[in-house]
């Protein structure tokens, strides 16, 4: 059995000649990632030491274990970022991680299957699950109002939403 774990960004570019990369962070606030070591690398999730990692200008730029020229950096760039999901910080009864979210049954009050939930994507206003089934739903991810329940031992999101809409 695989270890459960999550992509966090990935290596976007080269920073220096002293094996220095760029990165592009998914998380909130974007420089978390740097918190986080080791880094599974790839497809093959290679763990790789974060030995020193800070923001300059817009970008994050990290200095990883067993990398120490502009050549060896090179072979990184493109890599996803993920982490074993343990490492991750809990969270409260009424938060969630968006890969937690992802593949759960999304029905109604009244029962009614809408689909499973492909990803989620922020707006300015909220989150919004991108729910596909017999069509693709994008429902707001509003607590309360619109997600009235999400029970991850089950695999569902309960919505007061119209089927129709």
């Amino acid at each position: 059995m695989s270890e459960h774990t999550l992509v966090l960004g990935r290596i976007s570019g080269l920073f220096g000649v002293q094996g220095w990369v760029k990165i592009f962070s998914e998380t909130e606030p974007k420089e978390a990632i740097l918190g986080y070591s080791p880094w599974l690398l790839g497809t093959t999730r290679e763990p790789r030491q974060v030995l020193e990692g800070r923001s300059h200008g817009k970008a994050l730029v990290a200095r990883l274990a067993g990398c120490t020229n502009r050549d060896e950096a090179v072979a990184l760039v493109g890599m996803d970022i993920a982490v074993r999901r343990w490492q991750l910080p809990a969270l409260s009864d009424d938060e969630f991680y968006w890969a937690d979210l992802e593949g759960l049954a999304v029905e109604t009050l009244a029962g009614v299957a809408l689909g499973v939930v492909d990803h989620l994507f922020a707006t300015p206003g909220n989150d919004v699950l991108v729910v596909k089934g017999v069509r693709e739903r994008l429902i707001p991810f509003l607590w309360d109002e619109v997600v009235k329940e999400v029970d991850l031992a089950a695999g569902r999101i309960c919505v007061d939403w119209d089927p129709d809409f």
